[in-house]
């Protein structure tokens, strides 16, 4: 039962509440346990008893009630945000949609009803344990900005992920034309838990893409989340890259049209330059950058400034100017993996990509397929491998 006054100790504790009960009545006019007037009404068949009978982190709260039914539950934290929930069993049981967060008080006011009709209320409080861990997470795309047709939405958390399944549960996506699409758990680079939401085929241009991610006392496994996250983007124009190693040539569309084809080198067969193949998307364009080779395992091959840099993976893939490859554009793959181009044609390239547009690599000569947590490689894998890979699946 959970009495009208506790210690913090014993309201934090996990066990089950014995019942509050309350006259015909009202009980007590707040957490200070002060009567109130006694009812002028007639007389109840016999008191309600009210109890909070879960009140743990992690899970939803449930309030019963026996020897009458429940006429209204209002359960809130400290900052006033309220548990919606919904009373079944014959309107002796109340429970909350929400399951409730660790490390938060909550108050709890119920009106119950007796056989006679007479109403009673009683109030309560209870403080769930502080969490030992807490999970964060990282969201890509930004929010409110517009994206290629091949961004997928990502999530990389912070501490390991164990209950995937509870995790996806509290995502959900919400898109302006009912696209069609799945989660699904990857490896990310970094090594840490990832989760991408893949549309079956690329967006369609305009698409507006939703997330709420109502994570707010979820147990993630490796720690407790402890807020709740909110994005959105827009998808913009159809622009596909298509890079041919062999003829080593880049072709830009738009809308299924091909508006600028340029000469390309990219990495050398036979060994650890080689370029990846398949279809990489367009992660960030980070323009100068400093590139060095021993930060990719290539020793002191290179150490230079490179410009209208456009990151393609994150195992160091870009597409950027790089002069002094001038005598192999558009006739041989010399680079140390990366797609090397003249610095006009890097420079009408970079300000052409947008961030999310899709990388399609052809080549005999490869080190491999783009690897799905290796920037956002989700496109090399056939839909129902994909959907495969969700913890729901």
């Amino acid at each position: 039962m959970l009495p009208l006054r506790a210690s913090r100790s014993t309201l934090s504790a996990v066990a089950l509440a014995v019942s509050l009960t309350a006259c015909s009545a009202q009980a007590a006019s707040g957490p200070g346990g002060s009567p109130s007037s006694p009812s002028t009404g007639a007389p109840a068949a016999g008191p309600v008893k009210v109890a909070v009978v879960d009140r743990a982190a992690g899970r939803p709260v449930s309030v019963t009630a026996s020897g009458g039914t429940l006429a209204s539950v209002k359960v809130a934290d400290e900052d006033g945000v309220v548990l919606t929930g919904r009373t079944g069993a014959g309107g002796s049981r109340w429970t909350s949609d929400r399951r409730a967060a660790p490390g938060t008080s909550y108050t709890v006011e119920v009106v119950s009803r007796a056989a006679d009709g007479a109403e009673s209320t009683t109030r309560s409080s209870f403080v769930t344990p502080e969490p030992k861990a807490v999970n964060k997470l990282t969201l890509a795309p930004g929010k409110n900005t517009t994206v290629g047709i091949a961004h997928p939405l990502s999530i990389v958390f912070d501490l390991p992920v164990t209950r995937k399944a509870d995790v996806e549960r509290q995502l959900k996506v919400t898109t302006s034309n009912a696209t069609e699409g799945s989660w699904g758990w990857v490896k990310d680079w970094s090594g840490r838990d990832r989760v991408d939401w893949r549309p079956r085929e690329y967006w369609k241009p305009g698409t507006e893409v939703t997330l709420e991610a109502d994570l707010n006392g979820t147990d993630s496994g490796g720690g407790w989340f402890v807020r709740d996250y909110r994005t959105g983007f827009t998808v913009g124009a159809a622009q596909v890259v298509e890079v041919d190693l062999d003829r080593q040539r880049l072709t830009l569309e738009r809308d299924g049209r091909p508006v600028r084809t340029i000469p390309v080198s990219g990495g050398t067969p036979g060994g650890d330059k080689r370029s990846w193949r398949g279809t990489a998307v367009v992660m960030a364009k980070e323009g100068t950058i400093n590139m060095n080779s021993e930060t990719v395992g290539l020793g002191d091959a290179y150490d230079k400034m490179v410009d209208y840099s456009v990151r393609l993976t994150w195992s160091g893939m870009y597409a950027h100017a790089a002069p002094w490859n001038a005598a192999y554009f558009g006739r041989a793959n010399k680079s140390s993996g990366c797609i090397g181009m003249s610095d006009e044609d890097a420079a009408s390239f970079y300000a052409s990509v947008r961030v999310g547009d899709p990388v399609e690599i052809t080549g005999r000569d490869t080190k491999g397929v783009v690897a799905e947590g290796n920037g956002y490689g989700a496109w090399n894998l056939g839909w129902e491998a994909w959907k495969a890979k969700s913890a729901l699946a």
